[in-house]
This record gives structure tokens, C-alpha cells and sequence, in this order.
């Protein structure tokens, strides 16, 4: 059997690198550019293009030439890259594998060289020729691998001062070809320090007043320099009278003469002194440095005379005395003169008034005003004027220290007294407290402590240390016994002279624990009394006394005013509004007799002589016009010559006009003691039976005969 050999076709497609020309217009018709070819390919195949403008830029024809549609711009794409594709048109089957392939776009010379917005350029003045001042860079858009994006350099102008490496066009080579561009570069020239300062004159005239303070401004002392103000530096140097005077630098780099002490005219009147003004400059070239310059220059000071305030010797004085009584009052004195060449005399005072020393107003001697105490004030601090003895003459003040010197005249006192105390359960030799000592005075010595009276209890060691111990001799102490212990202790400072007391020290029996910690102690019951509080007992006692007093004369005077009158008389009373009063029995408050007879006594009248009240008279029967009655007591008053007349009528018992019935006030009513005659109530009709039944005298057999 013949066996089939199976051969492999070769597949290929076959096509070379693809060029065009960039910024070339389309033609029509279009141009060929490139073919596709592959061994597949039959009538029934056709290419297909997919990629970078397929079937826009680029187009494929049956036969598969390769076609350019549109204008190319390589500074916008240099390359496309493409696939190629190969289908039958029946079946739509790729008939082999798909393959890429580039189009490049070939460059030409269509662009400008550009300048980069670079920074402007420096270079310092005196730089060496070849120095680097700047550097420009400049692009182009065409194909840097080609002459078309090859940029050279070329300066305008300037050439006298600056070069530079190449000319300024592209395609350098090329000579009649190539685009060129144009710039305007800045080169700045930074200044140096290669000039001196040097002065605009050479003599400087100024006035100072002599009372001018240290630090003071004289005046200016200009200068010029070329440089700018950033690189001057200038120094400047006084020669004589520099510990007078002092030069430095301004903000303009002048100098600025300055004071450096108070100046005296009487002493001195003018200054004359030089000053050098020098600057180390980068270069050292003669040019900047000639004979003409003016690098020293005459300074002339006139000291001006100002009337002066008196000049104290010091401007602190220190003075030190003793305390206590004092045999020669003058502790020092002060001294101040005028310093003008008037040479007015100095007149002394101290402002405060409270200051304890005084000052001599010719002399300036100080002395003492009173005696000093160094435990209440150790050192004083004042202040004293001189001032120039004319009228509105200057005044200086110069301040006085005065220390108090300690002498020993305190007398030391006892301390910790309230720590000793003896516990029940103490032994014999039991230490039962230490006591110190205290001296307001500077006491550098040591204390004393001796018994000033002994003790058959208590015994005392002094400790040679400023501090006494207390030993108990005997033991038994018992709080239930209210015994007293008391010590008397004397001590003395040791000083010159020495100074003694003696401390009374009262020792406390106490109930202990362990360790001597107290539980309770015993109160001592003392007979004694101070004479603080026997005087305070007197004053309360007299303050009780007062008070009853006063109390027993209001009664009493309460009682005289309320007594009872006759029943003939009317007196004056003052009632209140907001009185309430003591009811019908209280006839102290009130006399109301007068008002029960009022509506049965018509003729009633006061007795001879004058009358505080007009008489109340009421209408007969209690019935009539209240207005009537009012005309007629003002009518009463008017003509009473004894009567005092009054704002007010106060009529009490009086119901008005209006009632039939007259008044129902219980003044009138009283069922016992009463002289009225209640029968008319009878006559009033039922709606005053029972009224009638209850005042009238015979209402039972009226009541009865119903």
C-alpha cells in the first residue's frame, strides 16, 4: 500500500519596513506606501487592517497595497503599529495567522529651535574672563537623531563682554537651511565689598549739654562708598577722649557718635579728636584706594553749661546706732554742693514725715527724733533733698541707709513649758519635760537655767546646750488630787549687761499609757481671779440693774396714765387704728360714761372751767340729722373760748339717722350698774322683744302680760 507523504506548506506573510513622509497633503489618488503578501492568499481572501488609523489613515485594497489618506504629523506620532489580518470572504475564516507591522513617519525640518523660560543670569563685578554666567537651553520638535533637530548657538550682541559655545539655528551644518529663533537673556552684575567708605567732610562740629546721660546720641558722621549698602562694613576708630566718646555703625552704615559719661562743663568745655574710618574691600587695587580720599576726619565737641541740681559726695549713704536710750542724737551727715560755677548754697531736708532721724537744713547733720527699738525695726530707709537755696532752685535726693545696732535689753523667756508634764505611773528620775529659752535680742551666748526657788518634787539639770531637763525626785502623783505643782525658773542670756527672769512653770499630772502618751490630764480648780474678770462680772451685773429699772419706770408710767378719772371729766386720749383693745371691761383704756349719757341728757355740760373736749350732746331720743348735730358742735366750738379746737369729732355710741332703732353699740349695754332706762325698747315692736327682754327693767312682766 503506497502510504501518503504529508508535506507542510510554508505560511508567511511578507512585507518590508513601512515609510511616509510626515506633513505630506493626500493625493488622489491616494499614494502607495506598502503591499501585504501572504502564501494563502486566493480570490476568495481578502487583507483586512485593524490598529493604530486602520481603514482611516490607512487603507488596504484586494490586492493588498497599502495606502496613506491623510496629512502625517511625526512631532504628534512618529510611529503606528498595525495588524494584518487574512479571511475568506465566504466563510469568514482566517485563512492564516494575524501579523503586526510598523508605518514610520519620516521626519522633516517644520519646526522652530524654542528657548526655555530660564531664570536671568548673574555674575559678580571683578569676575575672571571665562567665567560661567548662565546657561540657555533651548529645544526643538524635529527628530534629534537627524540634522532637522540639531540646535546650535549664536550671540546677537554682547559679543564685546559675553560668548557662546555654538550659533542659534538648527540643521547647524547645513548651511542656507534650518529654522532659527531668537531670545533677550538678562545678565545681572552683583555687586562686590571693592570700594572703601570714606567721609563727606573732613571736620564734624556738634554742641552737647553737659547734662546729657550716658548713651546719648551727639550726632552723624556721614560717609560715602560705592558699594551697595549690603556690602559697606565700615569701622571707625576714635582717637583720645575714647573712654569719653563712642562710634559705631547705623542701619545706613554712617557712624553714629555716641556718649559714653556725663560730661562737666565747669570741668571741661570742648573736645577736639580725630576718627579713621577703614573697610576691608575684596579688591586692593589702587584705584580704590587714593591719596585724595577722606579716610580721617576732625571731630569738635562744645560742651554747653545747663544749670545744675546739687551733686550729693555719695549717692548712698550707711549709717548704723544703737538702740535705746542715745547720748549723742547725730548718727552722721550728708554733703552736696552746686556744681555750676554760681555755687549756691545747699539747704537740707527729709520729705517724710514719719522718718525717725532729722537733718540739719545748713550742715547736713543727721540725728535722732526719738529712741530706736531693733526688736520692733531693725533699719530704716529714707531719702534726703538737697536743694539750691534760691527761688525754684533745683533739688537732687540721696537715699540713707540706718541700721539698728542690738543691744542686750530683753530678757530671755521660757519655751516648750507646755510640753512638761508628770504621769502617774512616773518613776523617781523619770525626766519628765525640757524646757529652752527664747531673746528677741542677737544673743549669740548661751542660756542659764537655775531653780528660783527649790522643789521637794522636782529638780533641774541644765544641758549646757540652751535647754534645761526636769527630773522627777518622787513618784505617787494621782489626778484626783487637785494639787498645783508650779516651778519657778530663772534664766539668764549671759549678755552685756546680763539680763534675768523667772518663768513661773505649771506641771500637769496627768493619765498615761505606755511611752508617757497622755490619756487625760487634770484641770487645777484655781481659787485665784484675775481682776479682767471680776470687772466683767461687775458690768453685767450693773447692765441687769439698768434694765430692771427701766423696766419698773415704764410700768409705773403705763399705770399713771391709765388711772381712772371721775366721771365728770373727759380727757384726752390717743387711739390707734390698729389697737384692738381690752373689750367692755376695759375701762382703763377708755372712759365711755360720757357716752351713756349722751342720748338721755341733753343739758349735759362740762364742768366750770376749761374743757380739753367740746361736749357731745346728742339728739333727743336718740333720733335726728347728723348734720345738724355736727353744725351745731362746730357752732359750740367756735364760740368756746376754752375749748381747744380739734380736726376731728369722734362721736362714739352714735348709729346714725338712718336706724330707728338709734345706736346698738355696746358701750350703752350693761345689764348691771347702768341708769339707763331701756323701756322704750318695748315700744319698738317684736323684732326688739328680745333686746327689750334682756335690758329692760321690766321686761319679764312685759313679756309675761303677752
Amino acid at each position: 500500500m503506497q502510504s501518503k507523504v504529508l508535506q507542510r506548506h510554508k505560511r508567511d506573510w511578507k512585507w518590508d519596513k513601512l515609510f511616509v513622509n510626515e506633513e505630506m497633503p493626500p493625493k488622489s489618488p491616494p499614494e502607495k506606501i506598502g503591499k501585504l503578501d501572504n502564501t494563502f492568499f486566493t480570490s476568495s481572501a481578502r487583507y483586512i487592517l485593524s490598529g493604530d488609523g486602520a481603514n482611516n489613515i490607512f487603507t488596504v485594497n484586494d490586492n493588498g497595497d497599502i495606502v496613506v489618506n491623510a496629512k502625517l504629523d511625526r512631532e504628534k506620532q512618529s510611529v503606528y503599529k498595525l495588524s494584518a489580518s487574512l479571511i475568506d470572504i465566504y466563510n469568514k475564516k482566517h485563512l492564516d495567522s494575524d501579523d503586526t507591522f510598523v508605518i514610520v513617519v519620516m521626519d522633516i525640518n517644520d519646526n522652530s529651535p524654542v528657548f526655555h523660560p530660564d531664570q536671568p543670569g548673574s555674575i559678580s563685578e571683578s569676575s575672571k574672563a571665562g567665567s560661567k554666567v548662565m546657561t540657555v537651553n533651548v529645544t526643538d520638535a524635529d527628530d534629534p537623531t537627524t540634522q532637522n533637530g540639531m540646535v546650535g548657538y549664536k550671540l546677537l550682541n554682547g559679543t564685546d563682554l559675553f560668548s557662546i559655545n555654538n550659533k542659534a539655528k538648527d540643521m547647524p551644518d547645513v548651511i542656507g537651511s534650518g529654522n532659527s529663533a531668537t531670545a533677550i537673556v538678562t545678565i545681572n552684575i552683583t555687586d562686590i565689598n571693592d570700594n572703601i567708605a570714606t567721609f563727606t567732610k573732613g571736620q564734624y562740629r556738634f554742641d552737647v549739654k553737659e547734662d546729657s546721660k550716658p548713651g546719648h546720641q551727639i550726632g552723624k558722621l556721614e560717609v560715602e562708598d560705592k558699594d551697595e549698602i549690603q556690602n559697606k562694613d565700615p569701622t571707625f576708630t576714635i582717637h583720645k577722649f575714647g573712654e569719653v566718646f563712642n562710634i559705631k555703625q547705623s542701619n545706613e552704615k554712617d557712624g553714629i557718635l555716641s556718649l559714653k559719661v556725663p560730661l562737666d562743663y565747669e570741668t571741661l568745655k570742648a573736645y577736639t579728636f580725630t576718627v579713621n574710618v577703614d573697610e576691608h574691600t575684596v579688591s586692593k587695587s589702587p584705584d580704590n584706594r587714593g591719596p585724595n580720599l577722606l579716610t580721617r576726619a576732625q571731630v569738635f565737641i562744645n560742651v554747653i553749661d545747663v544749670d545744675e541740681p546739687p551733686v550729693f559726695s555719695q549717692t548712698e549713704y550707711k549709717f548704723s546706732i544703737n538702740e535705746g536710750p542715745f547720748k549723742n542724737p547725730v548718727i552722721g551727715a550728708v554733703s552736696a554742693k552746686d556744681p555750676d560755677a554760681a555755687a549756691y548754697k545747699i539747704r537740707y531736708s527729709i520729705e517724710d514725715p514719719n522718718c525717725p532721724v532729722t537733718v540739719d537744713p545748713v550742715q547736713g547733720h543727721l540725728s535722732l527724733k526719738k529712741q530706736l527699738d531693733r526688736e520692733e525695726q531693725s533699719s530704716y530707709t529714707f531719702q534726703v533733698t538737697a536743694h539750691e537755696d534760691i527761688p525754684n532752685g533745683l533739688k537732687s535726693y540721696a537715699m540713707v541707709n540706718l541700721k539698728v545696732l542690738d543691744i542686750n535689753d530683753n530678757a530671755p523667756e521660757l519655751t516648750n513649758g507646755t510640753y512638761v508634764y508628770v504621769c502617774e505611773s512616773d518613776k523617781p528620775g523619770t525626766i519628765i519635760g525640757t524646757v529652752g529659752a527664747y531673746d528677741k535680742d542677737e544673743n549669740s551666748g548661751r542660756f542659764r537655767f537655775t531653780l528660783a526657788k527649790k522643789s521637794s518634787n522636782f529638780s533641774l539639770h541644765d544641758n549646757q546646750d540652751n535647754t534645761a531637763s526636769i527630773k522627777l525626785k518622787e513618784g505617787g502623783f494621782s489626778t484626783e488630787h487637785s494639787v498645783e505643782h508650779v516651778l519657778e525658773i530663772e534664766i539668764a542670756d549671759g549678755g552685756t549687761p546680763e539680763q534675768k527672769s523667772i518663768n513661773v512653770l505649771h506641771i500637769k499630772v496627768c493619765t498615761c499609757q505606755t511611752d508617757r502618751r497622755v490619756e487625760y490630764c487634770m484641770a487645777y480648780a484655781r481659787t485665784g481671779m484675775s481682776v479682767s474678770a471680776i470687772l466683767a462680772i461687775l458690768l453685767c451685773i450693773i447692765t441687769i440693774l439698768v434694765i430692771v429699772i427701766l423696766i419698773v419706770l415704764r410700768r409705773r408710767y403705763q399705770k399713771e396714765v391709765l388711772v381712772n378719772k371721775s366721771s365728770g371729766e373727759i380727757h384726752e386720749q390717743l387711739v390707734r387704728y390698729d389697737e384692738e383693745g381690752g373689750g367692755e371691761m376695759d375701762t382703763n383704756g377708755y372712759d365711755v360714761s360720757i357716752l351713756s349719757s349722751a342720748c338721755h341728757d341733753g343739758s349735759f355740760r362740762p364742768s366750770t372751767g376749761p374743757s380739753l373736749y367740746a361736749v357731745v350732746k346728742k339728739p333727743s331720743a336718740c333720733k335726728g340729722d347728723m348734720a345738724v348735730m355736727i353744725e351745731v358742735k362746730k357752732d359750740e366750738a367756735d364760740h368756746d373760748r376754752d375749748g381747744i379746737p380739734y380736726d376731728t369729732l369722734h362721736i362714739y355710741g352714735y348709729e346714725g339717722s338712718e336706724s330707728l332703732a338709734g345706736s346698738l353699740s355696746s358701750l350703752d349695754s350693761s345689764s348691771t350698774g347702768s341708769n339707763l332706762d331701756y323701756d322704750f325698747l318695748h315700744e319698738w315692736g317684736p323684732r326688739f322683744r328680745t333686746l327689750a327682754q334682756l335690758y329692760g327693767v321690766d321686761g319679764s312682766d312685759t313679756d309675761s302680760s303677752d
